[in-house]
């Protein structure tokens, strides 16, 4: 099923179950007002949002109505935790080859790297990216989550996967000319990590159908920047690990509660044909090959827009489509 959180001026919006085709949306209030509650009773609310899911799609459900994206805010719109990892091999190493500085971040393959994000300000996937200055050095990252229910402690692998209620995709905005600023100082990312945006819809794996499988994604994930092609990485290759083994590592020393994200990191992949899914890969292929970036970050009025389309060319989680605008007063 898909599930999406409409604006309706409070802080966590109203639960809607999305058709299949993203035509249509039902509200959800009888069974959840909001997609955390589901969340907390998956038990009892999957079921019942599963049958108005289905009720949807024969066109048979009470009071729905036309989808509109822009009306929508992140599927969560706050959360209790989000965590976001950096598991596609090409993506480290082609960062660090370019940006030596960048070697402190060791890509091992023992362990994935993870790094806890702000929550409680999530943006809507038609928000704009607001900024203070264009010379942060504003880019776009193309990702892939999950969202977990309750996970105990100490989880064990052949476990996590069954703690993983729903996908999403993310752009998980990065400041880039703070970035390194920070990481220097040996505390991690803080301010170079603003609000980060998610697609309309959160979906089941189910709705993945075989493109769900060792617990990746196996489609392309499809960027594109002020309107041309940027990147359609594959996010089912080159990932050195898979979502199941992010969830229970996450859960090594803590319960993770119901609502807990965890995203992939940048979506990316060896073959120089797949594009990239940020501007800083794209600048690091740059000077590696040239000596110098070439491709300019985000500047007020840019555009990303960021989606994943199935076997038939439908698109399945709804676009993220932003552009960065100025914080005013």
């Amino acid at each position: 099923m898909k599930l999406a959180t409409l604006k309706d001026g409070s802080r966590d919006g109203r639960l809607v179950v999305v058709s299949r085709d993203l035509s249509r949306v039902c509200p959800a209030d009888a069974i959840a007002p909001t997609l955390q509650r589901a969340l907390d009773d998956w038990e009892g609310a999957a079921p019942a949002l599963a049958e108005l899911y289905e009720r949807l799609n024969r066109d048979a459900a009470p009071h729905a109505q036309l989808f509109d994206p822009r009306r929508a805010m992140a599927p969560l719109p706050r959360a209790y935790q989000w965590i976001d990892g950096s598991v596609y091999k090409n993506h480290g190493e082609l960062m660090q080859k370019a940006f030596e500085v960048e070697n402190t971040l060791a890509f091992r393959e023992d362990e994935p790297l993870m790094y806890q994000g702000g929550s409680d300000d999530f943006l809507g996937p038609c928000d704009d990216i607001v900024v203070a200055d264009e010379a942060l050095g504003v880019d776009f990252e193309g990702e892939v989550s999950v969202v977990t229910g309750d996970v105990p402690m100490r989880c064990p692998l052949a476990a996590a996967l069954s703690h993983i209620r729903l996908l999403m995709l993310a752009n998980d905005v990065s400041l880039r000319n703070l970035i390194m600023k920070e990481l220097g100082r040996g505390f991690g990312f803080f301010h170079s990590k603003p609000a980060t945006a998610f697609s309309p819809c959160a979906v089941t794996p189910e709705e993945l159908g075989g493109a769900w499988r060792g617990a990746l994604v196996h489609l392309p994930l499809r960027v594109s920047f002020n309107a041309a092609e940027f990147g359609r990485a594959n996010a089912g290759m080159g990932a050195s690990f898979n979502f199941a083994q992010l969830v229970a590592h996450a859960a090594s020393t803590r319960n993770l509660r119901a609502g807990t994200i965890i995203g992939s990191g940048t979506v990316s992949n060896a073959d120089p044909a797949a594009g990239s899914s940020c501007i800083a890969e794209r600048r690091a292929i740059e000077r590696i090959g040239h000596g110098e970036p070439r491709t300019p970050l985000m500047i007020f009025g840019d555009r990303v827009r960021i989606e994943m389309l199935d076997a038939q060319g439908r698109s399945i989680f709804g676009a993220i489509d932003q552009k960065v605008a100025p914080l005013h007063g």
